[in-house]
């Protein structure tokens, strides 16, 4: 599939959902997250397990930990939430919203539990901020590095896409990890070290 065709079903997709429905996928996939972490211990977060290719998910992304998936998108959440407002409210983008979106979102390989509450948090405050917010369509836009200029509505959408594009990843390192621990085999001896 061509990547034009892949930016406009992406884009449509955004444009047909509606507000409500994209804070509610995005709690769903709170929930998911969630759910792996049941029960994690700091081994087991911070083991790096490498990944088969996946849709959304760069080559320098394949080898992280759930501490470090997590770490990723609490950065990126808070730079869509952060972009989300000031666009909502005519500002012009700064802080967080003003990443580099293939630099400036990369985990430490030191990530650790702390990681957990911080991603739930940056979830939390972006349901928040959208709900308080009068108007998200319509607004000025600002450029997403793949499919283009995105309003306010637009980037809610890419809120809860990108989570939803890392939870695969996330499912297969925990999966993994804990079949390794349960195995008995030597896997945590390579935990990176901070």
């Amino acid at each position: 599939m061509s990547n034009l065709l892949i930016k406009t079903a992406i884009r449509t997709l955004f444009t047909f959902t509606s507000r409500e429905k994209a804070l509610e996928k995005s709690e769903m996939n709170l929930r998911q997250y969630l759910e792996l972490a049941e029960g994690l211990t700091k081994e087991i977060g911070q083991l790096c397990v490498e990944v088969p290719p996946m849709r959304g998910v760069d080559e320098d992304m394949r080898r992280w930990s759930f501490f470090m998936i997590l770490e990723h998108n609490a950065i990126v959440n808070r730079s869509i939430t952060a972009t989300i407002v000031q666009l909502a409210r005519g500002e012009a983008l700064s802080g967080p919203a003003a990443l580099n979106p293939k630099k400036d979102v990369m985990p430490s390989a030191a990530a650790d539990a702390s990681q957990l509450k911080d991603f739930a948090d940056s979830v939390t405050q972006h349901l928040e901020s959208v709900k308080s917010l009068k108007r998200l369509r319509g607004t000025r836009t600002s450029p997403h590095p793949i499919f283009g200029k995105f309003d306010a509505h637009k980037w809610n959408c890419m809120f809860a896409f990108h989570l939803g594009l890392h939870l695969p990843q996330a499912a297969y390192v925990m999966g993994k990890a804990r079949a390794e621990q349960a195995d008995g085999g030597n896997a945590l001896a390579h935990v990176p070290q901070p």
